[in-house]
């Protein structure tokens, strides 16, 4: 029986992992075959005895290893599903603060790691694209999502490299297993794909469309398996296909140059590529990184094309600077770096040349730019005082009143938060009252939204008078007036009980109204409820029937969370925007999804961190602005603008427009550290293409 499209995913999965239990020790035995045919054809000793190595192990440990991968490869694939686990970082994904913090060891794992990724994508990620279309589908998506796709490359090659690398072996002869069986995995995976594929097409699984994309540049002809293979066999042997100089910049390099392993290694170039002595080597990678970080930054979108010129304006006093400190970029607290960041993070406040503010900001980045041009042997101190000038400037850019501004909103957003915190939990200890479900549904929701606020108020009042609770304080009658409140709202008991009815009523209404007052809550709404609940007593005194129902049962009520609620004067201190439906206002388009949806996040885990900046879709256009505070429970957020205008939400208000779009990420993080990792990802690049001298033997790095 052939499973339906939503049966088929699953059934596609169980599939292959039936089929990766027939193919993965056949691949195996082909690894052990071609280790055997290269220690046959070595013509050095220690070639021919790394080679043995290699197969002797895998020989004696293959069945192991076998059952190893098969158990890794079902539990990858089971956890790959972005709803089921965070994303994890790919194989070729690096960060600059990362590498810093990595062992030599580690770095050439890393590398090994890529050359093994890039072999098999290229071997087998053509045949991938038929089935990524189908699995997509098949999961009711109507565009391709290849993340969606838990058979990939990458989460195979990361389950092979998991399994492999916990098998007691050295690290030469595991290294050895996967440069040599890579080519061979890549065209396991491609036949698998395709029958797959096959498969699901058997099964009436159309493929999901791609977008498309018309660029003339992205067309490149049909590649033959042949040509395909020749690819992989240059991607993962070191020094092939190098048509040109060997890049200058690889990752053990840039490595070595953050934890300051150049300046030993003397004045050879083998190894290096890099003539002159280990201090020049340092100056002129360090040049290099200075220059690929300018290039990166001057690419940025995000920052005005002006900007973007005077920083690339620069490079000069930054490359003088790295003949001197060589690791400045690196250096967080030196003052060039922190030049950098305060002029990248701050030109982030401009949306356009024409933004409030621009022109003045725009000004200081030249007059910094022209200091750094003057010749002289005080660059570092240079730098220092033209950092101090900056932030100064900046601290002073708003008006003292717009200082107090934020300093108000941010006390108003803790009371706040404060408040509603407390309100919670008092409405929950009201829903826990045996007489609570038998209210009517209005009475409920009044009672564990609106008058939950006003017992918050009332406590957090008594707490800050050190007054305690007396029996006639309102914190303690505003809770003693329940039981009369919803006893009175009940037709079926209050109707039979009116001369009870007519003396709780004048109490009922006037504690609620003051209240309801305490916390300035809009008349408007106080009259309608007002209104609802006389006709809840007049409906109770002239009933004549005693078997009355209540408003629906308790399980299909309309169940309401207590909403984040703001009295006028404090929403108007904060800029708050309304917990509300925000359907009227047009989303940004073309925004990439978030990495995850914020539904899937813990509650107390930060939907941004401080400093992001943002669009805010207000009014038909974006309003730009920074996330200058969050409160400590990541309740209450508060975000401000380059010309001090404040605007809060609450983490309910940000989690909506965060997913229609109405708010945008434009930077969670500093541009600097973007353009480092994109360095830390070239000299990735080259140390993949490019191999050290001395790695043509087996089990060398």
């Amino acid at each position: 029986m052939e499973p339906s499209t939503a049966q088929a995913y699953d059934a596609c999965l169980r599939e292959a992992l039936a089929q990766m239990g027939e193919w993965i020790p056949r691949w195996l035995k082909d690894v052990q075959d071609l280790l055997y045919q290269k220690e046959g054809a070595a013509s050095q000793l220690r070639e021919k005895q790394g080679w043995m190595e290699a197969r002797t192990a895998l020989e004696s440990q293959r069945q192991f290893l076998s059952t190893r991968i098969l158990e890794t490869l079902a539990e990858s694939v089971g956890n790959a599903l972005p709803e089921l686990a965070p994303p994890s970082r790919k194989l070729d994904g690096l960060s600059f603060g990362e590498l810093e913090l990595m062992g030599d060891d580690q770095v050439q794992e890393k590398v090994e790691e890529a050359r093994v990724l890039q072999v098999i994508k290229i071997a087998a990620d053509d045949d991938l694209v038929d089935l990524n279309a189908r699995m997509c589908r098949a999961k009711g998506h109507a565009q391709v999502r290849p993340e969606l796709n838990p058979l990939r490359s990458e989460i195979v090659t990361r389950a092979l490299i998991k399994a492999i690398n916990g098998i007691h072996a050295p690290a030469a002869v595991r290294n050895t297993w996967l440069q040599t069986g890579a080519l061979l995995l890549g065209k396991e995976l491609a036949a698998m794909y395709v029958r797959l594929g096959r498969l699901m097409d058997t099964w009436g699984v159309a493929p999901a469309d791609y977008r498309v994309v018309t660029l003339n540049e992205s067309r490149s002809p049909a590649v033959s398996p042949s040509q395909r293979d020749e690819r992989a066999v240059e991607a993962v042997t070191p020094g092939a296909a190098t048509g040109s100089q060997a890049p200058v910049l690889n990752l053990d390099q840039l490595h070595k140059l953050l934890v300051g392993n150049l300046e030993q290694q003397g004045a050879g170039p083998a190894g290096t590529g890099l003539p002159g002595s280990g201090n020049a080597m340092v100056r002129n990678l360090a040049a290099e990184v200075v220059t690929l970080m300018l290039k990166s930054i001057a690419e940025d979108q995000r920052l005005l094309p002006p900007i973007r010129s005077l920083l690339l304006d620069m490079k000069p006093a930054l490359l003088q600077l790295a003949s001197s400190e060589p690791r400045f970029f690196a250096d967080r607290q030196n003052p060039a770096r922190r030049l950098l960041d305060a002029i990248t993070e701050r030109s982030l406040a401009f949306s356009s040349e024409y933004s409030g503010g621009y022109g003045k900001f725009a000004d200081e980045v030249h007059e910094i730019q022209r200091a750094l041009e003057v010749p002289g042997a005080d660059l570092p101190e240079r730098f220092e005082r033209l950092l101090a000038r900056f932030i100064a400037s900046q601290v002073t850019a708003l008006p003292p009143s717009q200082i107090l501004a934020r300093g108000k909103a941010v006390k108003t957003l803790v009371r706040v938060e404060q408040r509603n915190l407390l309100a919670e939990r008092v409405a929950a200890e009201f829903q826990a009252r045996n007489d609570f479900e038998s209210a009517p549904g209005v009475v409920r929701r009044f009672v564990e939204g609106p008058w939950a606020q006003v017992v918050a108020q009332a406590r957090i009042d008594a707490a800050d008078m050190d007054a305690g609770s007396p029996t006639d304080s309102p914190a303690v009658r505003y809770v003693h007036i329940l039981p009369d409140l919803l006893w009175s709202t009940h037709l079926g008991t209050a109707s039979q009980n009116r001369p009870r009815l007519i003396r709780v009523i004048p109490n009922i209404l006037r504690t609620l109204r003051e209240g309801l007052d305490s916390i300035d809550y809009p008349r408007a709404d106080t009259e309608t409820f007002f209104k609802a609940l006389m006709g809840l007593h007049e409906a109770a005194y002239k009933a004549q029937r005693t078997d009355l129902a209540s408003e629906g049962p308790a399980s299909v009520r309309r169940q309401e969370a207590t909403q984040t609620w703001m009295q006028p004067t404090e929403a108007k201190d904060s800029g708050f925007m309304e917990d509300m439906e925000l359907d009227t206002q047009p989303a940004f388009v073309n925004t990439e999804p978030m990495a995850r949806d914020p539904r899937e996040m813990d509650a107390l885990e930060p939907l941004l961190p401080v400093g992001t900046w943002v669009d805010v879709a207000q009014e038909g256009e974006a309003l730009r602005c920074q996330l200058d505070w969050a409160s400590p429970h990541g309740t209450m957020f508060l975000f401000s603008t380059a010309q001090g205008r404040q605007l809060s939400m609450s983490r309910r208000t940000l989690e909506r427009q965060l997913l229609q779009s109405k708010v945008r990420v434009v930077a969670d993080h500093g541009l600097v550290d973007d353009a480092l990792d994109k360095v830390t990802r070239q000299a990735w690049i080259n140390s993949v293409k490019v191999a050290e001298a001395g790695e043509t033997e087996p089990g060398t790095l």
